[in-house]
């Protein structure tokens, strides 16, 4: 397959938004792999890997321009979230004391970052080479209504050996919350190609956040043992995603933080998704303490994606890694409270492969 017939068109995204230039930057290695991303939003929009046999494939969804990503209900597509990565309950957190009030974009929580996220905004772009791709935005403080001026740097890199980088950094000015992730939906056997429950996952976690029917984490860290949460053996996403389980029922499919592991070796992945057919495999490595798997239970209403193909649910899945949601009203979580003078920093590597 040659890759150029397939990629997405630069003229697509070239126009001005809100007074900003938006444009499609390309990076590629010396293995012919190719990322295509887009400065609203950090968003990437087409992922071309090579299969056992050599020939690639696009695996992530999206959209051919610019109207796709802004008009419709594209739910996130590729992009950065921010200020905060997944919900907050009630759309309240509270900071030294003051109640900070934010949009419950998705009712009766928040999500996302908001109304107008880090994914409905235009980057500052500057590409440093063929493989390389810096996005800058400043979040002026009440910008959602957080606080704190949060200046924001994240760099793609794409690596010899096939691995997608991201690393996150940010600096306020007042103490806040941030909680920075990627929600790229992959489908390894190409992006509309049908259902991902043939995949296979391995998710290094023994335990994980159950949720209430909101998508609110209860508060516990439940043991996945003996339930269908189980992924610390590879196994198929399928398997046990239709079962008669209260937390599979209540967000049709996979929806959940897993928490890591603290005894995962260092260079070790965090996750390892495989589809047998095409040979293709996916490593994630992070320094997170957990990852949001999502099987794309809401995937509708968003087309048509790339390549004029049909996005249906559960012909996707999300690994998104992250603190966990609600942990500024959860005390036993991980803090996600960055104060003046510290650097957030975060780091998620999606390393393609194939199998032997």
């Amino acid at each position: 397959m040659k890759i150029s017939k397939n990629l997405v068109k630069n003229a697509g995204f070239d126009r001005l938004l809100d007074g900003k230039k938006v444009g499609l930057f390309t990076l590629k290695n010396s293995d012919g792999m190719v990322v295509q991303i887009t400065n609203y939003g950090g968003r990437i929009v087409s992922l071309f890997v090579p299969d056992k046999a050599g020939n690639f494939e696009d695996v992530v969804l999206g959209h051919e321009d610019l109207k796709g990503y802004t008009e419709g209900g594209n739910p996130y597509f590729g992009a950065i979230i921010g200020r905060y990565g997944n919900r907050i309950a009630k759309g309240r957190l509270e900071i030294d004391g003051t109640t900070h009030a934010l949009a419950t974009n998705n009712a009766p929580n928040h999500l996302h970052g908001g109304t107008k996220g880090f994914d409905k905004v235009v980057w500052q772009v500057e590409q440093h080479s063929n493989q390389q791709l810096e996005l800058t935005y400043l979040s002026v403080a009440g910008e959602e209504n957080y606080p704190g001026n949060l200046k924001v740097v994240v760099t793609y890199t794409l690596t010899e050996d096939n691995a997608l980088e991201i690393d996150y950094q940010a600096a306020t000015d007042a103490t806040t919350v941030v909680n920075l992730t990627n929600h790229s939906y992959f489908n390894l056997k190409g992006a509309g190609n049908g259902s991902i429950e043939d995949h296979e996952l391995t998710i290094m976690a023994s335990q994980y956040l159950p949720t209430d029917t909101h998508a609110i984490p209860t508060g516990e860290i439940a043991s996945v043992a003996n339930t269908p949460m189980d992924f610390r053996k590879p196994k198929l996403i399928g398997r046990d995603m239709h079962r008669e389980f209260d937390q599979l029922l209540a967000a049709k499919g996979y929806d959940h933080t897993f928490v890591f592991d603290k005894d995962i070796a260092p260079q070790t992945p965090v996750a390892i998704a495989t589809e047998k057919k095409s040979g293709r495999t996916l490593e994630v490595y992070t320094n997170e303490p957990g990852v949001q798997f999502y099987s794309g239970n809401f995937v509708t209403g968003c087309n048509p994606g790339k390549n004029n193909k049909t996005y249906l649910s559960q012909e996707s899945f999300c690994l998104e890694t992250q603190h966990f949601p609600d942990s500024p009203n959860q005390q036993h979580f991980p803090s996600t409270l960055v104060h003046p003078g510290e650097i957030y920093t975060s780091f998620c590597s999606y390393k393609f492969g194939t199998l032997r």
